[in-house]
């Protein structure tokens, strides 16, 4: 392409990447990006007020169309407010570059923040580029290194003389390829072995499920062995909810999911270890009942046998270990083993039955509860839903009662967040919009989440991105005082009948989410008879136009 600025140089390699949003909020150090940026209608800068709604998007419109995403923040003012959510996309292993603008290299010595050490905990890699000559390669290896597997968010900052100065730079248009890994033949045999003989075989499926498009050799595996399935993580359709034999999600570590699986003579478990984010002290190290075999399936060769005792190690992307694995199990399955599974399965049919059947009577139990139940709130909410609809979960506490009243069975129609931080939601659905323009959003989250990146109600105002927001208002921090419970009664061994006062953890009053969001521009409304609910969210969907249902819900523990 010849002599150019590195600044031109950056849009240039994105545009051959096919990058099509960057999203963002720039400051001094970015200006010429931003000027340049006039110059390449091709790609759109879409703005938000606050990093956390940036870092949202970018993680759910990564995650959404499988390619990496483009976040630019300002020097080490505005990324570290974005390293917060930051953090749920490393744990979530989500492909996004971040970048940012940097002093020049020359003002070393009047103080200059090391970007990429500040970072590094967060992401896979971290490079600054300090001169035109390198943005190339730095760029190249971004793209490479988050879309390799294990996925995950990288940083390039950029200084302000590497974006000003010229170079000679021919840009090709190699698209990312990605490495997918097939297991170890012996491995499989040996998993193979294990699981033909198991009397009680329990499959734990992670997000890495659903990144590679394995939900239906997961669903295949569990039928062909008759096996339990239990979620470690469900930041997307890892397994059909509705499936006879899921069972829903489990938090390891936590005792009421060790004594889940305790009597599990086999466990197949299908990405990364997920622990619950037990917080507590005397955390339960080890999972598993010591005489539990297990095999451990994932992309992350660190993370296979790295804590657990693991019998069989299978380092394979999941669509392809799982497939060799059911085609192997097929063969070799005796006769007789395939009739116990079979049993197996009609067994775990008619538990599931009696489930659903629990979960009608509850949600019957709470129905005229004022102010109205999370359960009644998400049947009234189910009743409206599109059949191709998408739905963003950031509703905390209230994500149990979604899955007693909806069902997920196919791919790309359910994200959540997964990570530690809260606020992912108000950006989340901004980018599954974005990334599915066909399809109409609605975006669930508990009021604690949403205030913390309340800013992106304005993003979706400026640039008419229609997302349904629905707000869980409990008026506190409902988790934390069901973490405070169980800190007493498990961790303490003290369960007392006095109630806890929950310092730090209610609202004295409501948050008037409604005043806020038409404010910004948004048009919004307050629901607390759940008879109006279900007519509130299909004139939100009418209307073609962002907007935000503020649902007062009952937030007892």
């Amino acid at each position: 392409m010849g002599n150019m600025s590195g600044v031109q140089s950056i849009l240039e390699i994105f545009k051959s990447r096919e990058v099509r949003y960057i999203f963002g909020n720039p400051g001094t150090s970015e200006s010429p990006l931003m000027l340049e940026l006039e110059k390449h209608p091709e790609i759109e800068y879409i703005l938000v007020l606050q990093e956390g709604v940036a870092i949202g998007m970018a993680d759910s419109y990564a995650r959404s169309t499988k390619k990496s995403s483009i976040v630019n923040l300002h020097i080490e003012t505005g990324l570290a407010n974005g390293i917060s959510l930051l953090h749920n996309a490393k744990e979530s292993r989500t492909p996004i570059i971040v970048t940012a603008g940097n002093k020049d290299i020359r003002e070393i010595a009047n103080g200059r923040t090391d970007l990429a050490e500040m970072v590094r905990l967060f992401t896979k890699s971290t490079a600054e580029v300090t001169h035109p000559e390198q943005i190339l390669t730095s760029l190249r290896k971004a793209f490479n290194e988050s879309m390799n597997h294990p996925t995950g968010p990288v940083f390039v900052g950029f200084s302000a003389n590497s974006l000003d100065e010229f170079h000679q730079i021919e840009i090709s248009d190699d698209m990312q390829k990605t490495k997918k890994f097939q297991p170890d033949m012996n491995a499989i045999q040996d998993s193979v072995e294990l699981l033909a003989t198991a009397t009680n075989p329990v499959i734990l499926v992670g997000d890495q499920v659903s990144q590679s498009d394995a939900t239906k050799e997961a669903v295949q595996t569990s039928e062909i062995i008759g096996a339990k399935v239990f979620a470690m993580s469900f930041s997307g359709v890892n397994f059909p909810t509705n499936h006879p034999n899921f069972r829903g999600d489990i938090k390891l570590g936590y005792l009421n999911s060790f004594q889940a699986i305790e009597k599990a003579d086999v466990i197949l478990s299908i990405g990364k270890f997920t622990d619950g984010y037990y917080m507590f002290s005397k955390p339960r190290l080890e999972y598993f009942n010591p005489r539990t075999k297990l095999i451990h399936m994932d992309v992350d060769s660190t993370s296979v046998g790295n804590t657990q005792k693991t019998e069989v190690g299978l380092i394979t992307d999941p669509k392809i270990g799982l497939s060799m694995l059911n085609t192997a199990l097929q063969s070799e399955l005796t006769t007789n083993q395939k009739e116990i599974s079979k049993t197996r399965n009609k067994k775990l049919l008619d538990e599931k039955k009696l489930i659903e059947e629990t979960k009608k009577i509850q949600i019957k139990n709470n129905w005229s509860n004022s102010p109205m139940s999370p359960t009644r709130m998400m049947y009234e909410i189910s009743k409206v839903l599109p059949k191709n609809a998408i739905l963003v979960d950031d509703s905390v506490t209230s994500r149990e009662s979604i899955f007693q009243t909806m069902n997920f069975d196919q791919p790309n129609t359910y994200f959540s967040g997964f990570g530690g931080a809260i606020g992912w939601g108000m950006g989340a659905g901004i980018g599954v919009q974005l990334s599915n323009p066909n399809n109409p959003v609605v975006c669930i989250m508990g009021d604690g989440s949403a205030m913390m990146t309340i800013q992106g109600l304005w993003t979706a105002a400026n640039y008419n991105i229609p997302v349904v927001n629905i707000i869980c208002n409990n008026s506190s921090y409902r988790v934390l005082k069901i973490n405070m419970n169980y800190y007493k009664n498990h961790v303490l061994n003290n369960p007392s009948k006095e109630t806890s006062k929950y310092i730090g953890m209610n609202f004295p009053e409501r948050i008037n989410f409604e005043g806020i969001s038409n404010s910004i521009g948004v048009q919004a409304q307050t629901i607390s008879n759940p008879e109006k609910l279900s007519d509130a969210i299909k004139k939100s969907f009418d209307s073609g136009k962002p907007s935000l249902i503020d649902v007062h819900i009952n937030g007892e523990i």
